[in-house]
């Protein structure tokens, strides 16, 4: 069994903070536990944050950010050194060009305090607008360069777009850090043959999995207990019906390890060489994450979850519509 210390750790993902539509964020009661779990994160380890400048909806649009800022400036200098917030930028239809994300990079640093270390494109253009995505990564590049920022990375980019924009990168003599896209139990596509994570391993790319928790359906226990209000309860009474055999087989790899299901959809990730980010919205999640980083799956584990996959290729999460080829 691979040691845990040889895989990916784990970070975190902020789409929750601010997001009334899917999780209900109120700033009343839910960013003093916000600034507990973000400093709980800090405790643990868990020093990379991923974030964007379209998380928060209506009216706290940027919120992610803000609150991310503002609990990094809370800490001393030293330990905010130890941290990786990283963002990303929407390429909208009016951001256009080379300069075309230069204020929505000043405004997301502006947000963050000045503790941005990573800049992402947000999504490809490639299925709609495929000469608007050139210009603006080498704006992006542009900042790295300059030494606004310390790393670059991608989003929702399949492999063969990968390869194209990290060739374009390189003519700038840019290294193209990351590639985010969505990846868990019920979204295989990247780790499963020809897909784009066999092009992260041969170009040295860092994979990183969002939603590796599939919305917190891979996490909930009992599986039977009544679905969440809104979108994602839709979702989960979709989905949950056609899981048994995968859920059975991952409520036997928890037993007697900490962590319970979570722990198991997240190392999955780590085992095919993802670095998962979940939304953690609470101290406790910061808990179950870390406990996930103290074990393994074995790779009679992994072959085992790889096949039930495969065999529950009906109960897929929804693709992100901007995902390139």
């Amino acid at each position: 069994m691979a040691s845990a210390e040889s895989q990916p750790g784990i970070g975190v993902g902020t789409w929750a903070w601010g997001n009334q539509v899917l999780w209900g964020y109120d700033p009343d009661r839910d960013d003093a536990i916000l600034a507990a779990t973000f400093q709980r994160c800090l405790e643990r380890g868990l020093l990379f944050f991923d974030t964007a400048d379209s998380y928060g909806t209506g009216r706290f649009n940027g919120r992610s950010e803000m609150l991310l800022g503002h609990f990094a400036q809370q800490v001393p200098a030293a330990e905010r050194q130890r941290l990786c917030i990283a963002t990303k930028l929407a390429p909208f239809p009016w951001r256009l060009g080379r300069h075309g994300f230069d204020r929505a990079f000043a405004a997301s640093q502006g947000r963050l305090g000045g503790q941005m270390k990573r800049v992402q494109l947000h999504w490809s253009t490639a299925r709609y607008a495929p000469w608007q995505e050139g210009p603006l990564l080498q704006g992006l590049a542009d900042h790295l360069l300059r030494g606004d920022v310390e790393s670059l990375g991608l989003s929702n980019v399949g492999p063969r777009r990968l390869r194209r924009l990290h060739a374009l990168l390189a003519e700038q003599g840019v290294r193209l850090a990351s590639l985010q896209v969505q990846l868990s139990l019920l979204a295989p596509q990247a780790v499963q043959p020809g897909g784009v994570a066999e092009v992260c391993r041969e170009l040295d790319i860092e994979l990183i999995a969002y939603s590796p928790l599939a919305l917190g359906l891979l996490s909930r226990n009992p599986i039977d207990q009544p679905p969440p209000t809104g979108p994602r309860g839709l979702l989960f009474r979709r989905l949950a019906p056609r899981l048994q055999p995968l859920r059975q087989a991952m409520v036997d790899m928890a037993a007697g390890r900490p962590g319970g299901l979570a722990a198991v959809a997240l190392n999955w990730c780590r085992a095919h060489g993802a670095m998962p980010i979940p939304g953690l919205r609470r101290p406790e999640h910061v808990e179950r994450a870390c406990e996930a980083l103290s074990w393994t799956l074995s790779p009679a584990e992994r072959q085992q979850l790889d096949a039930l996959v495969q065999a529950t290729d009906a109960a897929r999460m929804p693709a992100n519509p901007f995902q390139s080829a």
